[in-house]
């Protein structure tokens, strides 16, 4: 089990869950996922799929796609030319997104596997954009990086990736000190927390292209990186 102190002045916590304590978490709520968060995630997920700008015939992935719902939208943006894969830890959430694009009629634009996202199971080179939307803040601290590593190796020259999630970064904002208290105390129930979206990209020597910073009931950022040719 991971410590979730802090390990100095601003730094981000750390994950008490395991792998399989995450996997069997979201497999529970799969059903239920939309009701619970559905509301306050869709906006910042529009941003952030607006920021991309997807077009057509291109390989799109998003990692912790979830119930699916960015999935059918990059699926209609790729059209009968382009490649939507989507990984997620969670088998059960992985039905739920198949059952999204089936009804729209988009399953066979899709590639959906089941894996961790430290070591994508894609090749080098492969991707023209990833897309993460209140994923990478599930991650343990040290893999973060390991994450953002995998995302650059599996992109192109030129690909382009955007991270929407939680932000550490707004300054004196009470409910990130709410947010994380709630973490540290009560992992089971609030297995994420805010981190540095924008710095993290940059660490893992991305080229920030654009980064905005909004509000659902936290503060979230929304930054497009690209992979330096």
């Amino acid at each position: 089990m991971n410590s979730t102190r802090k390990t100095g002045p601003g730094s981000v916590l750390r994950v008490f869950q395991s792998k399989d304590q995450t996997r069997a978490f979201y497999n529970k709520i799969s059903r239920v996922y939309d009701l619970l968060s559905e509301r306050s995630e869709a906006p910042m997920r529009r941003a952030g799929l607006e920021l991309l700008r997807t077009r057509a015939g291109e390989s799109v992935l998003e990692i912790g796609c979830g119930t699916g719902h960015s999935l059918v939208a990059l699926a209609k943006a790729i059209g009968p030319e382009g490649t939507v894969f989507g990984l997620d830890l969670s088998d059960k959430m992985l039905q739920r997104a198949k059952a999204s694009l089936a009804k729209f009629k988009l399953l066979e634009r899709a590639r959906l596997r089941c894996a961790d996202a430290t070591e994508l199971p894609y090749d080098a080179n492969s991707m023209d954009a990833v897309f993460m939307s209140f994923t990478l803040e599930l991650f343990d601290t040290p893999e973060i990086p390991k994450v953002l590593r995998e995302c650059k190796r599996v992109l192109r020259p030129g690909g382009r990736i955007v991270v929407v999630g939680m932000s550490k970064d707004a300054k004196h904002d009470p409910l990130v000190g709410a947010f994380e208290w709630t973490h540290e105390h009560f992992p089971n129930f609030l297995d994420c927390r805010p981190i540095y979206v924008r710095r993290a990209l940059e660490k893992a020597g991305f080229k920030i292209e654009s980064a905005l910073m909004k509000h659902m009931w936290i503060p979230v950022e929304i930054v497009r990186g690209a992979k330096v040719p």
